[in-house]
């Protein structure tokens, strides 16, 4: 008998192997109706998957995160039918789900106009209609490079040519479609009940631009014609909160093509945020023990060769020089670590000079990829809050959980707390190439690493391959208004690097030994994280970090002297004003300044001037009538140290 362990704890046996939507069928049609994916011991398995022995099954739906990522990616198998269809030319790439839908990678004569994808669109819902049985199928090696290559099928071909000698090689068959694919997919078209394709963009084939430039088409589905235009409206919400858009808008960042890609300006207000938040973290990080460092934006490539970076890193980053003529070649720094390293071993340590806790505001450099850049998200060069723990191995638990709580710190008093998720990276053993060190250190590291985050009660999931080539890592995960996630913060173990720079220090018993590294950001990268407050806040700022904190609006010329009065003490007082002198009428300068998103606007008139007052009208409260200005001041200067969200 073949014992299967469900998520409510109840068990199904079976006399012979069964498959998951067998299964799910003998709970209840209705659940086999809304089934789209299952998850045995923990790795998601398409619907057809057999099951041979005692397992643990949950059966994934719509509403859970694989089962979406099943649903989107069959979706995506329609839209390419749909494309080869009308033109059958075009030459398929991928197409996989996304964290909020899917795109497909086409090769293609131009790109797609708005009438040739709504023409798909509507091919697409004639594909759902046909109710095509998917099937799923596989070839050997040979047999799979000969099917892709009769149909012309380049990318196919070479996707093939990649796979490891030992692959499995599947494909999926629905109507007269047949495409390369791992899975999983649906059982049959007819579950997609509603589609739009909502973007066409270009893409590098294999994200980079050696490669040729494919037409991406975007898109998403649901199970219901409603959960489709509820999506559509947050969509749309989302891009009116885009930092991309709106922090152009409100002055904070602009770029320049003469400038170059990846390289944003940071306008006067835009700066301003980043110099709060900048002092805010160095002062926070002083008054936790950490000692400041001041390093070079590059070194010689002699650095990076034994930090690893050389073999492991260079493609990311910007060299200068050639070694094959024999030159002087340096690089611009990705990260700090190796030239702290340096400093630590300026002179000898002791076991009592541990922990020391290294923190610096760097400036840092990647050679990103053109088709990756966006904003201030992925940009080529970055400042960051970075810092390393040089600790002992009894020392390793507690200092980890004290970078944990600045990290929670400093994610509370910014109000984003409640936005992230928790991710443990680790290492890919079956590309132990990418890596330095042994697997035996790999997994002792991993092992203590996961015995801490479980000791802190952090909530995480574990991606394999997402390590650092020197260490596993904790990535704070966040998504942006379109549902794409990026890390914003990391703290890594290393293991590898203090042995490769010779630190050591030396011990009670007298004998020299090499420490732990913890690498961490307290808040990440400034460029990314004004990003995320733009979009988490709509522009709106809480007042301490906003660049204008005050704007002063007198009703007419009579007023000046009175304002420029009242502007002199809030700059007395550390409030960041502005004054708006424009013969405009009040009501115009009240609209401008909600349109900044100012937190608090001064209405200055005769009855203001004469009681030394200040009418408020404020962000939260609206029309708040006046106050004393004294009264207004001491209001503001308590808002602000309180860091008031």
């Amino acid at each position: 008998m073949i014992k299967i362990k469900l998520k409510d704890g109840s068990v199904k046996e079976y006399e012979s192997p069964v498959a998951i939507i067998d299964v799910a069928k003998d709970i209840s049609e209705g659940l086999a109706r809304n089934t789209f994916a299952g998850l045995i011991n923990g790795k998601v398995e398409d619907l057809r998957f057999i099951i041979k022995e005692d397992s643990e099954l949950s059966i994934l739906k719509f509403e859970d995160e694989e089962g979406k990522k099943a649903f989107w990616h069959t979706t995506s198998h329609v839209l390419a039918q749909a494309v080869k269809r009308l033109f059958p030319d075009t030459k398929l790439a991928i197409g996989p789900a996304i964290d909020d839908g899917f795109y497909y990678d086409f090769d293609k004569e131009g790109s797609f106009s708005a009438e040739e994808i709504e023409k798909i669109e509507a091919e697409m819902k004639k594909i759902v209609k046909e109710e095509l049985p998917i099937e799923r199928f596989e070839l050997p090696r040979a047999e799979a490079l000969a099917f892709m290559d009769e149909k012309k099928e380049n990318y196919k071909v070479e996707l093939i040519k990649d796979l490891p000698e030992d692959a499995v090689i599947s494909f999926y068959r629905q109507g007269e479609f047949v495409d390369l694919c791992a899975g999983p997919h649906l059982l049959n078209t007819k579950y997609i009940k509603a589609s739009k394709l909502t973007l066409v963009a270009g893409a590098y084939w294999r994200g980079s631009e050696k490669n040729k430039m494919l037409t991406r088409i975007y898109g998403t589905s649901f199970t219901k014609k409603s959960e489709l235009e509820e999506h559509l409206v947050r969509v749309e919400e989302a891009k009116k909160r885009d930092h991309n858009k709106l922090g152009r808008e409100l002055g904070l960042f602009t770029t320049s093509d003469v400038i170059g890609q990846g390289l944003p300006l940071l306008m006067p207000k835009g700066a301003k945020v980043v110099q709060v938040l900048q002092r805010f973290v160095e002062d926070e990080e002083e008054r936790r023990g950490y000692v400041l460092t001041k390093t070079p934006f590059m070194a010689k490539s002699d650095l990076y060769k034994v930090s690893g970076h050389w073999d492991h890193y260079k493609e990311d980053m910007f060299v200068l020089g050639d070694e094959e003529k024999d030159e002087e070649v340096f690089a611009l720094r990705p990260m700090t670590c190796p030239f702290q390293f340096t400093i630590y071993n300026n002179d000898q340590k002791s076991y009592r000079d541990l922990p020391i806790r290294y923190g610096e505001t760097s400036t840092l450099f990647r050679n990103e990829s053109s088709g990756e850049m966006h904003g201030l998200i992925r940009v080529r060069q970055f400042t960051i809050s970075e810092g390393h723990l040089v600790v002992r191995p009894d020392q390793l638990e507690e200092e980890f959980k004290g970078v944990v709580d600045l990290i929670n710190f400093m994610m509370t008093t910014l109000g984003i707390e409640g936005d992230v998720s928790y991710r443990f990276s680790k290492w890919d053993s079956k590309n132990k190439e990418k890596y330095i060190g042994s697997e035996e250190e790999w997994e002792r590291t991993q092992n203590i690493m996961r015995n801490i985050l479980d000791h802190i009660g952090l909530k995480y999931k574990e991606a394999e391959g997402e390590a650092a080539f020197y260490g596993p890592k904790l990535d704070i995960q966040f998504k942006n208004v379109h549902g794409k996630e990026d890390t914003i913060i990391t703290v890594q173990i290393d293991f590898a690097l203090a042995k490769r720079f010779g630190m050591t220090y030396v011990d009670k018993d007298g004998e020299k030994k090499h420490p732990y590294i913890i690498h961490r950001t307290s808040i990440g990268c400034y460029e990314r994280t004004l990003a995320m407050l733009i979009e988490k806040y709509a522009g709106a700022f809480p007042t301490w970090i906003a660049p204008v904190q005050v704007k002063v609006l007198p009703i007419s010329e009579k007023y000046h002297d009175y304002t420029e009065e009242v502007v002199k003490k809030l700059q007395a007082a550390r409030v960041r004003v502005e004054a708006d002198y424009r013969a405009e009428k009040i009501g115009y300068k009240i609209r401008e300044g909600r349109m900044e998103r100012v937190p608090y606007l001064l209405i200055l008139g005769e009855k203001e001037a004469e009681n030394k007052e200040v009418a408020v009208r404020s962000r939260v409260n609206g029309d708040e009538g006046a106050l004393a200005l004294d009264t207004f001041v001491e209001r503001i200067i308590k808002e602000i140290a309180d860091k008031v969200k």
